[in-house]
């Protein structure tokens, strides 16, 4: 007898059937649906975070969002996120200018009224837990064919002994031959000429003062091409014949960033900036670094015509002004400048954004009290260094720095995979290659963490994510084996103005990502990225952490050389203890981040700890403080205070 299937079992064969259509129309979505709740599966069970940690993304109310460019811990355990105009020229002309405070433990925002454009400034953590913002931004680019007016630099003369001049904002200047005028962009303060008196009688040096002008009116017919003397309008008199300007070629170039001279200094205490005095060069893109005596040196950026400052300027937070040093150093924008044991300032040869591919791009030790500077050779992939990182790998102590990936200068298609080494106490120091990154990357960041190892992630292949090159890769490196090995990869993809830092919990924040184009043909323009993420390393998904305690609510106050004493529930636990000094992060910089390796005791109930007396080791400031057990958990973090040198008072 012939088989005659049943009404059910046709009923299930076309379903089946149907089925199998609509799979193979959805193939991709099946496929893809089914990845990702795999993913979502794995990333979540605890073998895997236990190997690899976790990512999450921090719940940001959207009033609090912005275009972070820059991120600070502070010794309240908050975080300064501050975009300024946040590269959006809209809000820069708006004069729209942010800042906004987040407490991580309490995942809490506050906005920060915020006085000037800090967008590309430099900052640094000072002594008393403040935190130095020095410079920003007085001008965005303007890109060569969008130039509307005229623009150049004039050279501001007075020969007036008697008489220092102030010219105000708008102040014009018209050529005594062309009759062409031009105005400045800024307000000018011109000093009294030097007057000496001799056998013969008295001579007298003229004073001079740069400023940016731009022509009166648009279009090419008011750009200029010969150097001309022009008088300054509304003067009269003595005033007149003595305060003019020369000028060589005023044209239609382009026009590039220009930074301000305000400084000031961030009171995570009050949560508000006071201002202090201003820089004597203005400067966007420029590197703060605090010294032993707690002072802060600083140098590069951009200046108020947009060339890089070849100026040292230091900043002294007791008198809160600006000292000029008698010898000019260049550095390329934002270079990685590390305070050194001994004092000498390591330029480690990484840097982001602006200055020559032949100047000022070798790595060396510059002694800039004599201004001295010594090479230090072996860096592989030399033209690869902008847009690297650079890290002091922990513990300081051992004085090794490790440079990470980079690129070509400016918009280069080089990139580069390398890490390279240096060990300064090595005879003749030189550096070597580590293991290589996760892939070759611009802007990749890097975080020391409490049980000595060094967490790298993000990045991207091209310039500002060209193509959608962003990696999300991330990977650890123990610099007690030199070896790397990989962790979770990151949620989202992080390029230029990205950044990272350790929080006290013993996590990691990452921030940013401004890419140029959101896809890979290159034609839909960017969108800046303002979700945050944080990133739980293995160490939080194992049995338990050691606790560390302070015996007060305020931080203990800790002299170089002294002791501090921290309760802890089981001291035969604790392997070692660190001292982290609280990052500042932007454009692919932390000078700030180390991890000093601290000497301890065990007590009955805790733990005593002393700190190194070397003031170049351990720079005046908070610090955390963390307890790491055998299994290289650490506990959550203390804070201390050490104050500046006594020998420094």
């Amino acid at each position: 007898m012939k088989y005659q299937p049943s009404r059910r079992t046709k009923r299930l064969a076309i379903g089946t059937v149907a089925l199998m259509a609509v799979a193979g129309m959805n193939a991709p979505w099946l496929i893809r649906f089914t990845s990702e709740q795999y993913h979502e599966y794995n990333i979540n069970r605890p073998a895997y975070k236990a190997e690899n940690g976790l990512w999450q993304t921090v719940d940001v109310p959207q009033k609090y969002r912005i275009n972070a460019i820059h991120a600070a811990l502070l010794h309240t355990g908050k975080v300064l996120l501050v975009a300024g105009s946040g590269n959006d020229a809209k809000q820069f002309a708006a004069k729209t200018f942010r800042s906004v405070l987040w407490d991580p433990e309490k995942n809490t925002f506050k906005n920060i009224p915020t006085p000037k454009d800090m967008f590309c400034a430099g900052h640094t953590q000072l002594p008393d837990g403040k935190l130095l913002i020095a410079g920003g931004t007085q001008r965005y680019e303007t890109l060569e064919g969008d130039v509307e007016k005229a623009g150049g630099l004039m050279i501001v003369s007075n020969e007036n002994p008697d008489k220092p001049m102030t010219l105000p904002k708008g102040t014009k200047f018209k050529g005594n031959k062309s009759g062409k005028v031009f105005e400045t962009q800024q307000p000018l303060q011109i000093p009294r000429a030097e007057k000496k008196e001799t056998a013969t009688g008295a001579t007298v040096t003229a004073t001079q003062r740069r400023i940016y002008v731009e022509a009166a009116r648009k279009g090419k017919k008011h750009s200029t091409g010969d150097t001309e003397q022009y008088t300054i309008l509304g003067l009269k008199g003595d005033d007149k014949r003595n305060v003019y300007g020369v000028a060589n070629k005023i044209s239609f170039d382009k026009k590039d960033f220009q930074g301000i001279r305000e400084s000031y200094e961030f009171d995570p205490v009050s949560e508000r900036y006071i201002p202090v005095a201003p820089m004597e060069d203005a400067r966007w893109y420029p590197t703060l670094t605090t010294l032993e005596d707690g002072r802060v040196l600083t140098v590069s950026g951009l200046d108020d015509i947009g060339e890089v400052s070849e100026k040292v300027e230091l900043y002294d937070p007791k008198t809160k002004k600006w000292k000029t040093l008698p010898k000019e150093r260049y550095f390329p924008t934002y270079p990685g400048n590390f305070l050194t044991e001994g004092g000498k300032i390591l330029f480690t040869g990484t840097s982001s954004g602006y200055g020559p591919a032949d100047e000022g791009r070798t790595p060396g030790l510059w002694d800039w009290r004599t201004d001295r500077f010594t090479k230090i050779p072996g860096i592989s992939d030399p033209d690869a260094l902008e847009t690297s990182m650079a890290v002091l790998l922990p513990p300081a102590q051992d004085q090794r720095y490790m440079v990470l990936g980079g690129g070509g200068i400016g918009e280069s298609r080089k990139v580069t995979d390398k890490t390279r080494i240096v060990d300064l106490k090595a005879d003749k120091p030189r550096f070597t290659d580590g293991p290589p990154l996760y892939r070759p990357a611009r802007y990749p960041s890097s975080v020391i963490l409490p049980d000595d190892t060094v967490l790298t992630t993000n990045g991207s292949a091209g310039y500002r994510g060209y193509s959608s090159s962003d990696i999300l890769r991330a990977q650890l490196y123990n610099p007690g084996t030199n070896t790397s090995r990989p962790v979770a990869d990151p949620l989202v993809g992080r390029n230029y103005h990205s950044g990272a830092l350790l929080l006290p919990d013993g996590r990691v924040m990452t921030f940013g990502s401004d890419p140029l184009f959101d896809d890979k043909a290159n034609t839909k323009p960017g969108t800046f990225l303002q979700q945050m993420d944080v990133w739980s390393p293995p160490y939080l998904f194992r049995d338990a952490r050691p606790t560390l305690t302070a015996p007060d609510k305020e931080p203990q106050r800790v002299k170089l050389g002294g002791t501090a004493a921290f309760g802890t529930d089981d001291p035969s636990e604790i392997k070692q203890m660190r001292l982290i000094r609280p990052s500042s992060f932007t454009h692919v910089t932390n000078v700030e981040q180390r991890s000093i390796a601290l000497d301890f005791e065990r007590t009955s109930d805790g733990v005593e700890v002393t700190i190194p007396k070397d003031p170049t080791l351990v720079p005046p400031g908070y610090y955390m403080v963390n307890a790491v057990d055998g299994d290289g958990v650490p506990s959550k973090a203390v804070w201390v205070h050490v104050p500046v040198a006594d020998k420094f008072e």
